[in-house]
């Protein structure tokens, strides 16, 4: 397996552990009665459980593209080392973005948003080329 599937697959974990981070939190917040319930009406959620619900719904936007980068990567064989240091440069941005994100930090958050989607793009890019 290509260094860049291997990530892909670290960045699918990732999402997995962002999910069980964030759904510990909602039902913390929320209580179990509407976590569980049938959400007719979407509650409004706020503070640090709305910023992992943000986060997290951030890293699906961020791991599609990033799925597309790879897989033009794979398909087309062209894994190249800079391709493998923009998947991990990748990788590593996303694992960063979440602190940052729960830290509010002013720009933290967007310069690490940046950097994975920079990453990404360079993928893309070099597979064009």
């Amino acid at each position: 397996m290509t260094t860049e599937l291997t990530i892909l697959a670290y960045a699918a974990l990732l999402q997995v552990v962002h999910f069980v981070i964030y759904s510990i939190a909602a039902n913390l917040t929320l209580g179990l009665k509407v976590t569980a319930g049938p959400r007719d009406t979407t509650p409004q959620i706020t503070g640090m459980t709305g910023r992992l619900q943000r986060s997290f719904n951030n890293h699906f936007e961020a791991l599609l593209l990033f799925a597309i980068a790879v897989m033009v990567i794979e398909f087309s064989g062209q894994s190249t080392e800079l391709s493998q240091t923009s998947a991990i440069l990748y990788l590593v941005a996303r694992i960063a973005y979440v602190p940052a994100y729960l830290s509010g930090i002013f720009m933290l958050r967007s310069l690490i948003w940046f950097v994975g989607l920079g990453a990404t793009v360079v993928m893309l890019i070099s597979a064009l080329f």
